[in-house]
């Protein structure tokens, strides 16, 4: 008898019900249904293996695929995606090589279709990118630069502000300190800073945003008192243009990381937030792959600065041509005993230089760094200090 209109399965159901009543033979089976006599035995040992289930339509992948990742390298991915949460597949690959052979070890699409599998991935928002402009900070070594800023405040388990400053290399991205504290102040930076100089050195650069106690939009150079004590150091404060952060974008991709892995949620204390961000910054130097290290962690491409940090500023002698005038209390020079020439209120007590070039201009320096022009053909006012110019006009 021919195909009924039935769906597969009654068809498969009937065709045991009546092999079993024991009446047909096989072959008298196979020309009812129309079906051959290798798929009657298929179907018969289906049955008596696995009951009514073993008639349904199985799979035709294999059960066991030649080039499927090994169970304890699975389990391994697993785990290491359980340790470290934030990471991609990327970056779970690269610590694989610590366990398994390099011929072991599977594709990065590999891995990422096995969190994928296990539900591990979160899909992520796509950023747009923004071309960036100069000035370009790009070093060549390290040490060559260094960048420093403090990350976004955020409120703690009391309901207190913690202000972590960060201090990394531009080089190697080696991240020398991630420091809670609970102001963003002078004293407590350069506290942090003499600490990092005193363990790696000193930079030649040192490149932040606008932002206090670093720099200032108002202050001739956005020079301020902790930019002049780098200069004291001999550290050239270098600075990203106003409303342009992805001129550091470096430091500001390791912000969003520590954000992540320090922040949400935040500790209840800065005692405990600080233990938070040590281990941050040990797993981020030590353990995290760096795409942009070809897969190396900072720790292996750093190298301690060979500048060490001075304990006593050095006195600095300026060049015989120069005039050397000491900058007031009020932050202003005193030119020809009754006119004032307003330099930095930082600087008050310093020494500055000034140099003639010609036609009443003049250079002012602080040791060997640029600050500004005056023209004294402007001081007719003896009431009034003028302001520095860094550009002619």
């Amino acid at each position: 008898m021919p195909w009924k209109t039935t769906t597969t399965m009654e068809q498969k159901i009937e065709f045991i019900c009546e092999w079993r009543t024991g009446k047909y033979t096989i072959t008298e089976l196979c020309r009812s249904f129309e079906i051959s006599r290798p798929t009657a035995y298929k179907l018969i040992s289906r049955f008596e293996q696995q009951g009514f289930e073993g008639l349904k339509k199985q799979s035709r992948a294999p059960s066991n695929h030649p080039n499927a990742t090994k169970e304890n390298i699975v389990e391994s991915i697993l785990d290491l995606k359980a340790q470290y949460k934030l990471w991609g597949a990327k970056k779970i690959r690269e610590l694989l090589f610590k366990e398994f052979t390099k011929q072991e070890v599977p594709s990065v699409v590999t891995v990422h279709n096995i969190l994928k599998k296990n539900g591990l991935v979160c899909p992520q928002k796509r950023m747009r990118r923004v071309k960036p402009t100069n000035p370009i900070f790009d070093p060549r070594s390290c040490n060559e630069v260094w960048s420093a800023d403090y990350k976004g405040k955020f409120l703690m388990g009391n309901k207190i502000y913690c202000h972590p400053l960060t201090i990394a290399d531009s080089k190697s991205r080696f991240l020398f300190t991630a420091k809670g504290h609970y102001k963003e102040n002078l004293k407590s930076a350069k506290a942090e800073f003499k600490r990092v100089f005193r363990v790696y050195g000193i930079p030649g650069q040192l490149h932040t945003d606008n932002g206090s106690p670093f720099g200032s939009v108002r202050a001739i150079q956005r020079f301020t008192q902790l930019s002049y004590w780098f200069i004291e150091l001999g550290i050239t404060p270098v600075f990203s243009d106003p409303g342009q952060p992805q001129q550091n974008g470096r430091h500001e991709r390791m912000h969003r990381d520590l954000k992540a892995a320090c922040a949400k949620p935040a500790a209840y204390d800065l005692k405990a937030q600080q233990r938070r961000l040590n281990h941050f910054v040990k797993q981020y130097n030590n353990i995290r792959p760096h795409e942009a290290l070809d897969m190396k962690t900072p720790a292996d491409i750093h190298d301690f600065s060979s500048r060490p940090f001075p304990e006593k500023i050095p006195d600095y002698q300026y060049d015989s041509k120069h005039k050397i005038l000491k900058v007031t209390m009020s932050g202003a020079i005193r030119w020809k005993s009754y006119y004032w020439v307003y330099v930095s209120a930082a600087l008050k007590g310093k020494y500055v230089a000034i140099e003639d070039i010609g036609n009443g201009v003049w250079k002012v320096f602080y040791r060997n760094v640029f600050l500004g022009f005056f023209d004294q053909r402007n001081l007719r006012n003896k009431q009034e200090s003028t302001r520095l110019e860094t550009n002619l006009v």
